[in-house]
């Protein structure tokens, strides 16, 4: 007869598994093992998206602009519907508000521009001239810069001229490209709401409202990143042409516009814009003019860095200067212009998403997190054995 003491010195019962065995690595291998093959997958998940998107560039592209259209012009489709008019119209309305805008302000740029482009060119290679008499290197990288941009525009011009139908096959592009960018737009103005239902019927379980909350906030976070760099962009481009023509810097127009265009490039936008700016003074007016030129140049980025940025965009655009350098990077790297121009908002997007989604885990946990003798909503206690 077989008692305990037996029982404990032959081992385990037949039929009975032995007794736990020690894992091969420890818990700490395994998390951190774990959490390489989800930074993997997460990491090759982005880049087939990324290598969609630029396989299918022709369309990803209109759908981006529609979107960055949307987010700038929609608080105006929103106050049109809301004094009862139709959708439709009013998302034609706010289509053709955009066209106006978009247009208008096209036009401005580009005529700023093209009447004082060889002016600037001009000042920027005589202001090399002078920087390579004190500075060697610096002076004749800036001359051949200037020079090789002028020539770029030139070559352009005639190869354009002597390839028409190469011309007129990338006017066309650009021509339906912006087409689908305004019907698009129309569509998305109009159709947001039949969008949002059909994420809730689409959504699998109980995750619509959550998903909803996700797609407002990272729209939320572009149309903060539009409107207030467009309003940003105009106040830096009015008061330092306003400081170019006081000081009676040749091509102060000019220079506004690419201030103008510079802003949708943070950071990098404005030190380019910022340079030519004073280069130019530099040139045509002496190192004293340049140095005002410089004043009024660092005075506006300050104004911009520590009044108008935390007024307007502080609420629904929150990102690390270093995010914003690495997103720029990563946007020409990938799509040249139009990525450095596309990847600070969608950036946006995605950060705003990721606190949305951070939020709805920290809900979840503590929700689940509760148990008894917790606090209740009224203050009181709640104890399971006394009810």
């Amino acid at each position: 007869m077989r008692n305990d003491s037996d029982q404990d010195r032959g081992g385990a019962e037949p039929g009975r598994p032995p007794h736990d065995r020690q894992p091969l690595l420890p818990i700490e291998a395994r998390r951190a093992a774990a959490w390489c093959a989800t930074v993997l997958l997460v990491a090759a998940v982005l880049g087939v998206g990324v290598w969609l998107c630029v396989e299918l560039s022709a369309a990803v592209t209109p759908v981006l602009l529609a979107l960055l259209g949307s987010a700038l012009l929609g608080p105006l489709y929103r106050r049109l519907v809301a004094i009862r008019l139709n959708r439709s119209l009013a998302a034609g309305l706010t289509s053709a508000v955009l066209v106006v805008v978009v247009g208008g302000a096209g036009y401005i740029v580009i005529s700023a521009l093209v009447d004082t482009g060889d002016q600037i060119l001009a000042s920027l290679k005589d202001a090399a001239s002078d920087l390579s008499r004190h500075f060697g290197m610096a002076g004749n990288s800036l001359s051949d810069l200037a020079t090789h941009a002028k020539s770029l525009v030139t070559k352009f011009g005639g190869t354009a001229a002597s390839g028409l139908l190469a011309g007129v096959s990338i006017v066309g592009q650009f021509i339906a490209a912006a087409v689908l960018a305004l019907l698009l737009t129309f569509f998305f103005l109009r159709d947001s709401d039949k969008a949002v239902r059909a994420l809730h019927d689409w959504a699998p379980g109980d995750s619509a409202p959550q998903l909803e909350r996700m797609a407002r906030r990272g729209f939320q976070s572009i149309e903060g990143f539009m409107r207030g760099t467009t309003f940003i962009a105009l106040i830096d481009a009015i008061c330092i042409t306003v400081g170019l023509l006081i000081l009676k810097v040749p091509g102060a127009l000019g220079l506004g516009a690419l201030v103008f265009v510079g802003a949708y490039i943070p950071y990098l936008g404005a030190f380019i814009s910022g340079a030519v700016a004073i280069l130019v003074a530099f040139a045509d007016r002496g190192i004293v003019i340049a140095l005002w030129a410089l004043g009024v140049v660092v005075a506006v980025q300050v104004l911009e860095g520590h009044v108008l940025q935390p007024m307007i965009q502080s609420r629904t655009v929150q990102m690390h200067p270093a995010v914003v350098m690495l997103a720029i990077t990563a946007g020409a790297s990938v799509a040249g212009i139009i990525g450095m121009l596309l990847s600070v908002p969608l950036t946006a997007a995605a950060s705003g998403v990721l606190h949305e989604l951070r939020k709805g885990y920290a809900a979840d946990s503590g929700a689940g997190s509760s148990g008894p003798g917790d606090t209740g909503p009224d203050g009181s206690t709640t104890n399971p054995a006394s009810s």
